[in-house]
């Protein structure tokens, strides 16, 4: 499918927080990205990192997970989605916006038959029939890969292995094809056989269907071979973004340089790990939060926050290493606080 110029999300400057006994935790912290049409973008970075979050921001489902948006917009078509009531907001998701969870076990209703939570967006958002949307739900699981569909159909979630159950979620997502299908690591705790089929199936939604995809993940073999364009997340905060083949050809920032090095090689060099931890995003620092863990570390690293500069490349890159270029963002350089 080839890529248009209609950007249909636009999230700038985006902002959301956990309040929790501890205090408040900024998952993230002025994150800014846009998705064409067509177009598949990959979230990446550690664990902790917010990619998640900004996933759940999108639909605002983090509102209902002690969480809350606190700044920034969510363009969608020229709307913003934070702007939404709580029935208009009803009406995108599951229909023009799907996610796919983390973990199928704990998204699934251990209750209901596979064929009913398949079935149940369409009668919601598509106005289908118990019938049609039953027949519609088989021509799903035979699409996504589901043995013997007329017998599974009314099947309870326990009885399906967990590459199977993430392929009902993955007909779930795809029941009212939506604009943007959001994928939380989809292969996470997946066999690697299991792993190379779920992947198949997003690289026929890429080429077949006008579908934009956010895939978020931490597997940058994925993100290799699934992506038109990267964000890489370090600590809430964008690291870097730009074309999949320039963030592997030239990876500007010093945290993508470390986790590109963090990949075998063929050639059986030796690993090497970014040494450290990730920051807390409670209460984190408002200078450069990788400073304690990069290699080229200045002072004024240790004194404030980097905006993201526009380097010569097109990358977007927050890092004073380029402060030579122009910055992108005056916004994201004052780091305004929740």
């Amino acid at each position: 499918m080839a890529l248009t110029d209609e950007v249909i999300l636009d999230v700038r400057e985006l902002r959301a927080v956990y309040r929790t006994v501890r205090g408040v935790v900024k998952a993230v912290d002025g994150i800014s990205f846009d998705l064409r049409q067509g177009e598949t973008l990959c979230v990446v970075g550690e664990s902790g990192c917010g990619k998640t979050a900004t996933g759940l921001s999108i639909l605002r489902l983090i509102e209902g997970l002690r969480g809350q948006i606190v700044g920034g917009k969510i363009i969608y078509h020229g709307e913003d989605i934070l702007k939404y009531s709580v029935e208009k907001l009803r009406q995108i998701r599951g229909h023009k916006i799907a996610m796919i969870f983390q973990d199928p076990q704990s998204s699934l209703n251990p209750v209901l038959r596979v064929g009913e939570q398949i079935a149940e967006p369409m009668r919601l958002h598509l106005g289908l029939n118990k019938i049609e949307a039953r027949a519609r739900a088989l021509a799903l699981m035979r699409q996504i890969g589901i043995p013997f569909p007329e017998r599974r159909i009314d099947e309870y979630p326990h009885q399906f292995s967990g590459g199977m159950k993430q392929r009902v979620m993955i007909a779930m997502a795809l029941s009212c094809e939506p604009d943007i299908l959001i994928a939380d690591e989809p292969t996470t705790a997946l066999d690697v056989t299991t792993k190379a089929q779920i992947m198949d199936i997003f690289r026929q939604l890429k080429q077949n269907q006008s579908m934009s995809i956010i895939f978020i993940t931490h597997d940058m073999g994925i993100v290799a071979d699934m992506a038109d364009k990267i964000v890489v997340m370090y600590g809430g905060r964008l690291a870097e973004a730009g074309s999949v083949l320039d963030v592997f050809d030239k990876p500007q920032h010093p945290y993508t340089q470390g986790l590109l090095k963090c990949l075998p090689d063929i050639s059986g060099g030796r690993l090497e790990p970014i040494p450290g931890n990730i920051p807390s995003l409670i209460d984190p620092p408002e200078n450069c939060n990788f400073n304690p863990r990069c290699p080229h570390v200045m002072k004024i690293c240790r004194e404030e926050r980097p905006p993201e500069y526009l380097t010569a490349t097109g990358h977007r890159v927050a890092c004073f290493l380029y402060a030579k270029f122009p910055v992108h963002s005056q916004t994201q350089m004052e780091g305004a606080k929740p």
